[in-house]
């Protein structure tokens, strides 16, 4: 079981084996080659020193995508693997990953106009093998204010009309997870790589440590994976003969605003009056607008939006959608998140190449760094073949090629995407033998795919117990479930990483944060130093979120 109240079973499991792999970094890239690796036939432990996911891959612009600007600096093979990849993400998690149509508006005089972007959704199409229902359209001016009303209807000439697959990242790295633990791999959240271990000059697995009651755990692996996203380099630093290459950081900053104030219809992927580009998304009764791309030498752990990136964005909205007038006051949340990329000297943050690169060590130390979130599984393809090719010449034993393109991720077992409004409709009659109404039963359904049930018994669990905490037993039904099952820690992690409510349901947030403080408290033992730190990273996430938001002046 994925569960936080087995961690210091868990721990204990990493100092009693030899690994086949142990991989450094429990973001979407880690996640990936876990999964691959495990579903191969590989023994797996993947270690991630804060939550799962709390780095870049909880605050990207959750989109999986086939990056069409790049095209424009000439990136074709890269938008031909990724854009590739959309389909297959989406059928292996169709519960976490949803198709929504872009709109492209193009102005007199813009970054984009009529043939330009018809002829580059076009190749988009072809380099991404886009099905028939979901291939481009072209719009006219009018056409496009109906779909986007707000669009500045000035210099207008039309737009491009195509297909994105929204997600929520997180849980995507979450989903991916759960699969690669059910498959047998150990992967465990807030243990730290501190050094490695050395066999003959070669890397011989990782000396870490558990970072909440301060366990020394030794790793034994054959082959060790660097995976850790911005902190990659600090991860080769620890072993002598890295390569001399290094990652650049840029940060990317969203806002969230409440569609009553901002009443976007669709998502529209617009240029900013300095040419970027700027993704405006609804989700449910919010939307939210990123991103920015800024150099960013500061630790990732506490990148923020700054004032300035939020007037950025702010300018850039009211610049296409003129019939708005939202300031800071109607910000609600914001979330930063910087990009590990491989340095090119001379290069503005925009123009380096989102390319993933991976290089090896003389100890055989192997790290990967840049790539997107749309392109994980491939990444994680190539980074286990390399690893077997090693394994394989050293040990003689034979494993599969990767299975996982039709592999579907924890909570995707209902048969692909055809098959999923059926399936949200029977959980929803379901969820009525457990004292749920339909609603709350389809939305379970909708979040959690095949897992809903679980957390149906958690309902029914909690329900049928007399208890007087505060929390609304759905709500105590979710935090038991990302304890139990997805391996949730603090408050932080839950409101964050398992539920995004930090960003899109931040009133929530401020009304329950101390009964799930006590809750989670309670179920997992805090002590009360754990329990006065939890709230104080939980209220200055809050703060991080919320500082150049609401209550600041216009």
């Amino acid at each position: 079981m994925f569960s936080a109240k087995l961690r210091q079973q868990k721990i204990e499991e990493l100092n009693m084996y030899q690994f086949d792999l142990v991989v450094i970094g429990g973001g979407i890239t880690g996640a990936g080659i876990a999964l691959d690796a495990v579903s191969r036939g590989l023994s797996v432990a993947l270690i991630e020193k804060n939550d799962f996911a709390s780095g870049t891959s909880s605050r990207s612009t959750k989109l999986i995508h086939g990056g069409l600007r790049y095209l424009k600096q000439f990136e074709v093979k890269m938008v031909r693997d990724v854009g590739r990849e959309r389909e297959v993400v989406y059928e292996n998690a169709v519960h976490v990953t949803e198709p929504q149509w872009m709109l492209l508006p193009f102005h007199k005089g813009g970054t984009f106009g009529p043939l330009t972007t018809s002829v580059g959704l076009r190749v988009y199409d072809y380099l991404a093998g886009v099905k028939k229902g979901e291939r481009r359209k072209m719009l006219t001016a009018d056409e496009a204010l109906s779909k986007e009303p707000l669009l500045k209807s000035e210099g207008l000439q039309g737009g491009g009309y195509y297909v994105e697959y929204r997600t929520d990242d997180a849980r995507l790295t979450l989903e991916i997870l759960k699969k690669a633990d059910e498959l047998g791999a150990l992967c465990l959240n807030y243990v730290k790589a501190e050094d490695f271990l050395y066999k003959n000059g070669k890397v011989s697995g990782v000396e870490a440590v558990e970072t909440i009651n301060g366990t020394k755990v030794a790793i034994e692996a054959k082959k060790v994976v660097n995976a850790a996203g911005p902190w990659v380099d600090d991860i080769r630093d620890i072993d002598s003969t890295a390569a001399d290459k290094q990652i650049r950081l840029t940060k990317g900053v969203h806002i969230v605003v409440d569609r009553q104030t901002f009443p976007l219809r669709q998502p529209v992927y617009f240029d900013a009056p300095d040419g970027r580009m700027i993704f405006a998304i609804p989700r449910d009764d919010k939307a939210y607008i990123g991103t920015t791309d800024t150099f960013y030498d500061g630790d990732p752990a506490e990148a923020a939006a700054a004032e300035e990136d939020v007037t950025y964005l702010l300018d850039a909205l009211r610049h296409m959608f003129p019939s708005t007038s939202l300031g800071h006051s109607d910000v609600e949340s914001t979330w930063a998140g910087v990009r590990p990329l491989i340095y090119e000297e001379g290069k503005d943050p925009s123009e380096i190449s989102r390319k993933d690169e991976v290089w090896e060590s003389e100890n055989g130390l192997i790290s990967i760094a840049g790539g997107k979130l749309t392109g994980y599984r491939k990444m994680a393809e190539a980074i286990t073949d390399r690893v077997i090719k090693s394994l394989e010449k050293d040990s003689h034993k034979k494993f599969g090629k990767s299975v996982t393109k039709k592999l579907p991720l924890s909570g995707g077992d209902f048969g692909g995407s055809k098959n999923f409004p059926r399936f949200v409709s029977s959980m929803a009659l379901q969820s009525e033998q457990f004292g749920l109404a339909p609603e709350e039963g389809r939305m379970f359904a909708q979040f959690f795919g095949t897992n809903a049930g679980k957390v149906f018994e958690h309902y029914w669990k909690r329900s049928a117990e007399p208890h007087r905490d505060g929390l609304p037993d759905v709500l105590a039904a979710v935090v038991s479930y990302a304890m139990e099952d997805e391996m949730a820690v603090t408050p932080s992690d839950f409101f964050i990483r398992r539920t995004g409510d930090l960003y899109f349901h931040i009133a929530d947030v401020m009304r329950y944060k101390e009964q799930v403080l006590d809750y989670m408290g309670k179920h997992l033992n805090y002590s009360e130093e754990q329990k006065v730190r939890y709230r104080k990273e939980l209220l200055e996430e809050i703060d991080k979120a919320t500082r150049f938001g609401r209550g600041m002046p216009q």
